[in-house]
């Protein structure tokens, strides 16, 4: 059930009083433009922060000014009544601490409610991901899938050479060698491959640049995909994108995890995601040696915490192997 009375965010947005919509909309602008916010975190916090100001004018709040913790509470306590996870309240309520430190910041309010607003921290689940032998075994030996390919027969996604095939082989190996976020590896140019370092540059969240490393066999995916998959399936769409879909435009998210989907039915191993593959990346990392922070680094994390979490996927699979092989287990 929901505590809008069933009315989108753009009919709460609408229905805002003058002060309250100049602010959530001067509020979208800084999280865009200066924060260089992706378009969906920035649809996410707006959201969150309409359903805010709605309730707050309910309240009586006609403008920023208005807003207290008395107010900030009484919103979460309602999400409460109505059902919301544990998750989705720790995300408004950062949503709502954002929104009243900005207008602090800009002179919108005259304290910063937000600042003492506590919320649940939400469970964090243990990522699903592969084991080491099973990564491998997804990984293909050149013949790998063909998630695109049209049932007519089309000649550029038949073969174990087709180009279909070799740009699949490149985004399994890329997403496990590197643990890319899709939108990261289908944002990849042609300009952002240094074959002779084997590194890649990638834009993460944020707009933050780092440089990511990649193996030998992810290397050689590279090469046989430029060589002789990508040239094939070039048009006027593809510009400078790296990775391209049958009819020569960027490669999208959705044919990535369709890509992934095929490939870990067609080996056998459990189903898999995209990012369940970067999960898998930095779990393996960590059990064979890695430093923290250097995986925090490659993954791109603004935060240590959220790299943390795969060394309790680690310590897991620690006590799994303990209570099975040890005698006084």
């Amino acid at each position: 059930m929901s505590d809008d009375g069933g009315r989108g965010t753009a009919a709460r947005h609408a229905g805002l009083p003058s002060g309250l919509r100049d602010a959530v909309d001067a509020f979208a602008r800084h999280l865009a433009l200066v924060d260089n916010r992706s378009t969906h975190t920035v649809r996410a916090y707006v959201g969150d922060v309409v359903s805010l100001l709605d309730h707050a004018a309910r309240m009586g709040v006609r403008s920023p000014a208005g807003l207290d913790l008395t107010v900030l509470r009484s919103w979460l306590a309602r999400q409460r009544t109505f059902g919301a996870a544990r998750a989705t309240l720790a995300r408004r309520a950062a949503a709502a601490r954002a929104f009243s430190g900005w207008a602090h910041r800009t002179g919108l309010t005259s304290a910063d409610p937000g600042a003492a607003l506590a919320s649940p921290r939400p469970h964090r689940t243990l990522p699903a991901v592969l084991r080491v032998e099973q990564a491998a075994q997804l990984m293909p030996d050149g013949d790998g899938t063909d998630s695109e390919a049209q049932p007519t027969g089309e000649p550029t996604g038949t073969g174990p050479d087709g180009p279909l095939r070799l740009r699949d082989r490149l985004v399994l190996e890329l997403l496990y060698a590197t643990g890319l976020r899709v939108s990261e590896l289908c944002g990849l140019d042609l300009a952002d491959l240094d074959p002779g370092r084997r590194v890649l540059r990638v834009l993460g969240k944020g707009g933050r640049e780092r440089t990511v490393p990649y193996g030998v066999p992810a290397g050689a995916a590279i090469h046989e995909w430029l060589a002789r998959g990508r040239p094939a399936l070039a048009s006027p769409r593809s510009g400078e994108a790296l990775l391209l879909g049958a009819k020569g435009g960027r490669l999208q998210a959705t044919v990535v995890r369709r890509i992934v989907a095929a490939a870990a039915r067609d080996a056998g191993v459990p189903r898999i995601t995209p990012h369940g593959l970067r999960h898998s990346a930095a779990t393996h990392l960590l059990e064979g040696g890695a430093d923290l922070r250097s995986v925090q680094e490659l993954l791109g994390h603004a935060s240590l915490a959220s790299t943390q979490l795969y060394t309790h996927v680690s310590v897991e699979r620690l006590r799994a192997a303990y209570r099975q092989a040890h005698p006084r287990a």
